[in-house]
């Protein structure tokens, strides 16, 4: 790194001075990075949280190594489970010596399915083991009682992991089919499968589901895909399916369950019920393969990495073994790593910064609630008491979950990922209607990101995110402004966006809005749905701006936030000069910038595009700057530049 980025936080040599800040801030900023950080081999994506993560692995693989090296390891100890799961994947030969033979369990019981109920049961038990199937659960705050934990059941199971990629009208969709379907034979020959041409008749299988199943947009929809009811009230829905042999299977006990999609159960049921038996268990055979394929010997593992790595994802070669072994410790002891992780590298005085930081952005938060000029004082009285009920997570849980229950042996890879899965599985369903403990953690400590649960009404920002360049206590105020404390009003705004908005301050699914309000609230967003659709992600494909709007409402909010608290923050001081030529509100927008900057390939825009409720790097740095007329007072932008759509632009929060 430079000088210039050890004094401010920013490094200076990114910028492109031959791009205008007001037309592309995103290609003035970062614009030399980008040629400097090109898309790894290794990567779909390559920006700051990749580059983090990466740090963070770092630090994990060093922790690991250290216990690794401990000459005796007391049996059932977290450091025995961590070293002996990692020794087991890095036991390349015994891998390949095991072959297919860790699974010939499963396989062997599919084989000897006789009817369609035996079906159910065989897939409800591989459930467990994270084995895919066309019902997908979760185990979640009932919205509209979120004092108690409840069991949903949505859509699941397709190979290519959403609906939109199996419309055959959109010719990549039409190469990618021809691609699925040959990865599929190839992987099937490998295993011995006796089916003929299973991949396509998978494939046409996975079609008439995806054409059962919501788009991503529906699925946001959280007053049309809460439908409670019994479970004797789901049979009759969907008579054919037997659902208390495929909750009994996963070790679900419970009378009540929430469906998703109602037409998705009903149609479904019909469908299977009428699919041939050899066809259902063809499906379930391959599903196992390809769970276990990244376990499993070089001609399954390589095959599975250049479709689901390569084609879906556009990386063009596998990481390291040492890499995807730390990956894969997290998937399973992400716990007791984070524990380590947190002891050795997270400093306790930068978790009580981070507290003051949240509450200055609170302060902020109410102030611009009392200032909406949209909003009667009705339901802002009812804004600021869930702001006020909002309560924060950082850096790590206070409690500690137990993982002693996760059985670890030396040599025995795939039985430790069961093993992993089984305990993760009944960890969660030990949960079904019982109370919420609202200190839980969903995400490990080392995680870079952070994250917003409307049915606690809590925002979590892990030790993993709490890093430079996203918080750099050495840091300029400004910088660090634009990146962490725009990421914490971020995360605080999403419990008001559009579908957070809908949670009151206990966190229960309920209406504290006047109806004039709503309506104003909703022409607002309307206008700013309506600009990102006009923005075109790739050739003649756009961004969805309904599918984005609660991540764009965010950002716009935590960069408003971020830019006001930092404001607030020199009014009792003399406001600093500019550092190697930048005023601090610029310096505040760089930060911004370099939160986000980033590579990504072509298959991974696709993906994003057509699935991810974010928007992509540059419009993420780019969208909301237009719409702010702080950033187009510190950058000087005028009336003929782009970025001056007018001069307010939309205000939302």
């Amino acid at each position: 790194m430079s000088s210039v980025f050890n004094n401010s936080g920013f490094d200076n040599s990114n910028i492109d001075s031959t791009k205008s800040p007001c037309t592309d801030f995103d290609g003035f900023a970062n614009g030399n990075w980008k040629k400097k950080n090109p898309l790894p081999a290794t990567e779909s994506r390559w920006g700051a949280f990749e580059i983090l993560d990466r740090d963070n692995k770092a630090k994990m693989q060093n922790i690991v190594d250290s216990i690794s090296k401990l000459p005796t390891l007391k049996s059932g100890s977290e450091s025995q489970q961590i070293a002996d799961f990692y020794r087991s994947y890095m036991d390349t030969a015994t891998i390949e010596k095991l072959g297919l033979s860790p699974l010939d369990n499963y396989f062997d019981r599919i084989d000897h399915v006789k009817n369609y109920t035996e079906w159910i049961n065989i897939t409800g038990e591989l459930q467990k083991l994270g084995v895919p199937t066309f019902i997908s659960y979760k185990v979640e705050a009932d919205a509209h009682n979120n004092e108690m934990n409840i069991l949903s059941l949505g859509q699941g199971g397709l190979t290519l992991g959403d609906k939109s990629y199996y419309a055959l009208n959109e010719p990549k969709n039409t190469t990618l089919k021809d691609k699925m379907i040959r990865h599929i034979d190839m992987m099937g020959k490998s295993a011995g499968f006796k089916d003929a041409s299973p991949g396509t008749t998978i494939y046409e299988l996975e079609q008439s589901v995806a054409r059962l199943q919501l788009s991503s947009l529906m699925l946001r929809d959280q007053i049309k895909t809460y439908n409670k009811m019994s479970v004797p009230e789901l049979s009759r829905i969907a008579p054919q399916f037997s659902w208390d042999a495929f909750l009994k299977a996963q070790g679900i006990n419970t009378q009540t369950v929430i469906i998703e999609d109602r037409a998705y159960m009903s149609n479904l049921a019909t469908l299977l019920y009428k699919t041939p038996l050899a066809l259902l268990k063809l499906y379930t055979r391959w599903q196992l393969l390809s769970r276990f394929a990244p376990y499993l010997p070089q001609k399954y593992s390589n095959p599975h990495f250049a479709f689901f790595g390569t084609v879906m994802a556009g990386k063009k070669e596998q990481k390291g073994r040492t890499d995807t072994a730390i990956k894969e410790l997290e998937q399973a002891l992400g716990m007791p790593l984070g524990k380590l992780f947190v002891q050795k590298y997270f400093l306790k005085q930068d978790k009580q910064k981070v507290s003051e930081m949240i509450e200055n952005v609170r302060w902020v938060y109410h102030q611009r609630i009392d200032s909406l000029s949209w909003m009667s004082n009705s339901t802002k009285a009812s804004a600021h008491k869930k702001l006020n009920a909002m309560t924060f997570k950082i850096g790590y849980p206070e409690k500690w979950p137990d993982y002693s229950g996760i059985s670890i042996q030396p040599l025995r890879l795939i039985d430790n990922v069961i093993s992993a899965a089984v305990f993760h599985h009944n960890e969660n369903i030990n949960k079904i209607d019982r109370p919420v403990d609202k200190g839980e953690w969903h995400a490990t400590p080392q995680t870079v990101d952070a994250f917003y649960d409307q049915y606690t009404n809590s925002a979590c920002f892990p030790a993993g995110i709490l890093q430079p360049p996203f918080y750099n206590h050495k840091a300029d105020d400004a910088i660090n402004y634009g990146a962490i404390i725009a990421a914490i009003g971020h995360e605080i705004t999403h419990a008001f966006d559009d579908r957070g908005s809908k949670f009151d301050a206990s966190g229960n699914l309920n209406n504290w809005w006047t109806a004039t309000d709503r309506r104003n609230f909703e022409n607002l967003t309307k206008q700013y749905i309506d600009y990102f659709n006009q923005m075109e992600g790739q050739p003649g494909l756009h961004i969805n701006g309904q599918l984005t709007i609660s991540e764009n409402i965010a950002d716009l909010g935590g960069l408003t936030l971020a830019y006001h608290a930092l404001k607030k923050s020199y009014d009792k001081k003399k406001q600093p000069a500019p550092i190697n030529g930048f005023t601090w509100q610029q310096r505040f927008f760089l930060g911004w910038a370099q939160m986000w900057h980033g590579n990504i390939s072509t298959e991974a825009l696709r993906n994003e595009l057509l699935t991810n409720p974010h928007v992509p790097f540059r419009f993420r740095i780019n969208g909301p700057l237009t719409q702010l007329r702080e950033f187009k007072q510190a950058w000087n932008c005028n009336k003929n530049d782009s970025a001056n759509l007018d001069i307010k632009g939309i205000e939302i929060w």
